[in-house]
């Protein structure tokens, strides 16, 4: 039987990677599901891509009035909401010494300052009994080469998290992270990996991995749908690693 029937989700970032493979999940539960994105093809791609039961809305979510308009979207349109999952999020492999302060503010402004004020502005919409579920990942425990700025990043997601499942118990809104370790997503071509070298850094990465391979969207996207659905009823507050045990070593 299909979980999220009758349900509305948002997910931001939902025009790629891990936030596409959920929201074509949600939506194949029952859900209707509206995905943000800065890039308008994108946007329309995914739409297509995850059918009828999907919505885009283009914006950035480094600025708070996007996410006020989001949340007006969803009180006019579908009357609230009952899944926010704050997907969208920003890697620069630096070292330290090296790192610009655009860069910093730029992953700063998208992961950090992003998943706060959407969930300020989506918060007042989310139904009593909802989910939030937020993207933190690995690196927020583990030291990974050139990730000091993106783990502070997810640092204050995993602080942003606590707060909020205390902040929110009195709705039975849960509050939990999906912390993703090294997944076969667009984000490869971000970081600069060249198409000639993939082959080469995926087989590098998987033998960091317990597990000896990369993850695949679709799996953080069973993990996410855990976390959101009813299936996870009396979790809140934890952080779900889905990284093949790679925190293990």
């Amino acid at each position: 039987m299909a979980s999220l029937v009758g349900k509305v989700a948002v997910i931001t970032g939902g025009n790629s990677g891990i936030g596409l493979a959920s929201a074509k999940l949600f939506a194949g539960q029952g859900a209707r599901v509206v995905i943000t994105g800065r890039r308008q093809q994108a946007l329309d791609d995914a739409v297509r891509s995850i059918g009828p039961a999907a919505t885009a809305i283009r914006g950035d979510v480094a600025d708070p009035a996007h996410h006020r308009e989001v949340a007006r979207v969803i009180r006019e349109r579908f009357g609230g909401a009952d899944i926010y999952m704050a997907n969208a999020g920003i890697n620069t492999i630096t070292v330290s010494d090296q790192v610009s302060e655009v860069e910093f503010d730029a992953q700063f402004s998208v992961n950090a300052r992003g998943t706060f004020f959407g969930v300020q502005a989506i918060g007042p919409t989310l139904r009593d009994g909802g989910s939030i579920v937020l993207l933190g990942s690995l690196a927020s425990d583990k030291v990974l080469e050139g990730h000091a700025v993106y783990a502070g990043t997810k640092a204050a997601i995993g602080a942003f998290a606590r707060s909020w499942a205390l902040e929110f118990k009195g709705r039975g809104i849960r509050v939990n992270i999906l912390s993703p370790g090294p997944t076969e997503t667009e984000i490869l071509e971000k970081l600069g990996v060249p198409v000639e070298k993939r082959d080469a850094f995926t087989a590098m990465m998987a033998g960091t991995i317990p597990l000896g391979r990369l993850g695949q969207p679709e799996e953080l996207a069973r993990a996410a749908l855990f976390l959101a659905s009813d299936a996870s009823s009396f979790i809140t507050g934890i952080n779900l690693r889905v990284d093949g045990g790679m925190a293990l070593l």
